[in-house]
């Protein structure tokens, strides 16, 4: 099968493609670039040993979009492409809604006119907005706070209508909780521009030097040690959750659009991540537990018992592991991918 996997020279879309690719997929990458690196098609290729297609375009030029398609035979589409940063959305909401929605609708729109109608989406736990319980389940009610959330919310919409309209499709929508980690080639990983909306970039770019110290927003909260606690999932173990969700496609007729959470369904509090770090890598990491940060969200994790049951699929990396590779690639790569 040969799948198209848009974004596919982001943090998640280039694991993904080595998993595509490890299950003897054949894939084809568009990327814009404008936050990515070509670099990482080189570093993919290394650790693939094989020649990667790449095909630089913007999902919202309809042409050269058509033109991808007309080029290769493509049989699925995963769909990583879009803008990212919760805060970076409040302030430039017009190039979300753009980016994210006009250029998924777009890309739709292109499928269904060459026929292609398997289709994998890269959601988020940000869907649930605030929850009252958990675990996160699928079911639960759906809301957001920003205009990123918003993005990812109105696309799972959307593809709900498309899968209503025509039930020939097969819609995946995969609601990731907090990926970490790398490759463990550390060849590729995690590398913000700036300085990273994540925590655990945060953490490993103090580790290295680059930042002098982490700010822990709120020390006061109702949770064993007062801060925020979050389901980290490795990359990895989120890549292989796709190439499940692809399986999954070639054996089963979509009965409904197949939503999951991919997540560990284990809690992490934000000191027992730093605490971790520290011990799996013996570097001390500078902190200071500052005022709560607006609208952040005191627990969340997920009940993955679905993905489990449906797909076959369960995390297999600890909390560890996601420190030791992302200590991996953030110590040989301590700039990112800016320096090669």
């Amino acid at each position: 099968m040969t799948v198209l996997v848009t974004g596919g020279t982001g943090y998640i879309g280039s694991h993904t493609c080595i998993e595509l690719l490890n299950a003897n997929h054949d894939i084809v990458v568009l990327d814009n670039l404008s936050n990515s690196n070509r670099v990482v098609l080189e570093r993919m290729e290394k650790i693939a040993q094989t020649k990667i297609t790449f095909e630089n375009a913007d999902l919202r030029d309809h042409a050269a979009l058509e033109q991808v398609f007309k080029k290769h035979k493509i049989s699925a589409v995963i769909h990583f492409a879009g803008l990212k940063s919760v805060n970076e959305s409040i302030s430039e909401p017009i190039d979300y809604y753009d980016n994210n929605i006009s250029g998924t609708i777009i890309l739709c729109k292109v499928m269904q006119k060459f026929s292609v109608k398997k289709f994998i989406f890269s959601s988020s736990a940000v869907v649930y907005g605030n929850p009252e319980t958990v675990p996160i389940k699928e079911d639960f009610p759906l809301s957001t706070s920003n205009p990123y959330g918003q993005s990812k919310l109105m696309t799972e919409q959307i593809l709900n209508d498309i899968f209503i309209s025509d039930n020939s499709w097969q819609i995946a929508l995969l609601r990731y909780f907090n990926p970490v980690g790398a490759h463990k080639s550390g060849l590729i990983g995690e590398a913000p521009g700036g300085t990273p909306n994540n925590l655990m970039p945060y953490i490993s770019q103090v580790a290295v030097g680059k930042l002098d110290k982490l700010h822990v927003f709120g020390g006061d909260y109702d949770t064993p040690d007062g801060t925020c606690i979050r389901d980290f999932i490795h990359v990895v173990d989120l890549a292989k959750g796709h190439v499940k969700a692809l399986n999954y496609f070639e054996q089963n007729k979509n009965k409904d659009v197949l939503t999951l959470n991919l997540g560990t369904g284990i809690g992490y509090s934000v000191l027992e991540l730093i605490n971790t770090f520290q011990k799996v890598t013996d570097h001390n990491i500078a902190y200071d537990i500052v005022a709560r940060r607006p609208g952040d969200i005191v627990i969340s994790y997920a009940s993955p018992e679905l993905a489990e049951k449906t797909i076959s699929w369960k995390a297999e990396e600890n909390l560890e592991d996601m420190c030791r590779d992302t200590w991996r690639w953030q110590s040989q790569n301590p700039s990112g991918y800016e320096a090669t």
